[in-house]
């Protein structure tokens, strides 16, 4: 078999999982669409102990209502549920997602957002398919199809997500804007140790901070970021910089978190710059 060929069974082969893919959805049997997502009710925070592992998250009791039954749930998220839970108050609301019917098999999830369709690796397929067909055209007709078949897509999805993205960044520095300052203290480091198949270790640090917003919620919750020299912070005081609409957005750097969003702006249209000219480098030399 030529390239031709491999090409056009490669074609086939992820165009037939495709359809597929859309028929489940059509029909409404993807996992994603079989899938319940109920909003759970934080009831109880256990603050996590110094030195353990950070891998479980921190460990909460939960409570929710299965929607069809409305039977009541109280959870732990104890052993492998999901998204790691790395924020943490009585009150907070997180989302439970699970198979219709079997609301024992939970798993934890930051959205409250229902599962979607299920088109994402429907979508890859259709992806692929079409990255064959920009393949074979490069081959027959020379290598400016390439860049002009991967580029405009590319330059389009660009185009298309651009204002969302800048609104989102308008909306985070809003947020920033609107931070304040109360006092947290560090209440644990926590520790994951892994070797590598040469066997050398490395460790990681996780520091845990607890603060109270001026309403009186008590927040724990991992600090990934702005806290210098981590491995000695244990039971020192910071202070925290927490937006009002949402305790979990935090930070301990305001001035650095500042400044991100308007790198993230700049790095987009770098990006969609690039893109347009190596499409119109590819339309020009057709």
């Amino acid at each position: 078999m030529d390239l031709h060929g491999y090409l056009a069974l490669w074609c086939v082969a992820f165009g037939a999982l495709a359809l597929i893919g859309y028929g489940r959805s059509l029909a409404g049997a993807t996992r994603a669409q079989r899938t319940v997502t109920a909003v759970g009710r934080i009831d109880r925070v256990r603050e996590p102990r110094h030195g353990s592992s950070p891998k479980d998250g921190i460990s909460v009791v939960v409570t929710f209502h299965d929607p069809s039954t409305g039977e009541e749930f109280t959870v732990t998220n104890d052993g492998e549920r999901g998204e790691r839970i790395t924020t943490a108050w009585t009150g907070r609301e997180i989302g439970v997602r699970y198979p219709r019917g079997r609301p024992h098999a939970f798993r934890f999830t930051g959205s409250l957002d229902p599962a979607g369709r299920g088109l994402g690796w429907p979508n890859f397929a259709a992806f692929l398919v079409y990255a064959g067909l920009v393949v074979v055209t490069a081959i027959e007709r020379g290598w400016p199809w390439a860049l002009f078949g991967f580029g405009w897509p590319w330059a389009v999805s660009l185009v298309y997500h651009l204002p969302g993205n800048v609104r989102d960044v308008n909306r985070r520095l809003a947020t920033l804007a609107s931070l304040i300052a109360v006092p947290g203290r560090v209440v644990a480091v926590l520790r994951n140790v892994s070797t590598d198949d040469d066997g050398h270790t490395s460790t990681s640090l996780m520091p845990v901070v607890s603060f109270t917003t001026r309403e009186g919620t008590a927040v724990t919750a991992y600090c990934e970021a702005g806290l210098p020299d981590p491995a000695a912070a244990y039971g020192r005081d910071v202070t925290v910089h927490y937006a009002p609409a949402d305790p979990a957005v935090f930070t301990l750097d305001a001035e650095a978190e500042r400044r991100h969003p308007r790198q993230d702006i700049v790095l987009n249209v770098v990006g969609l710059l690039f893109v347009v000219a190596t499409t119109a480098v590819g339309v020009v030399a057709l």
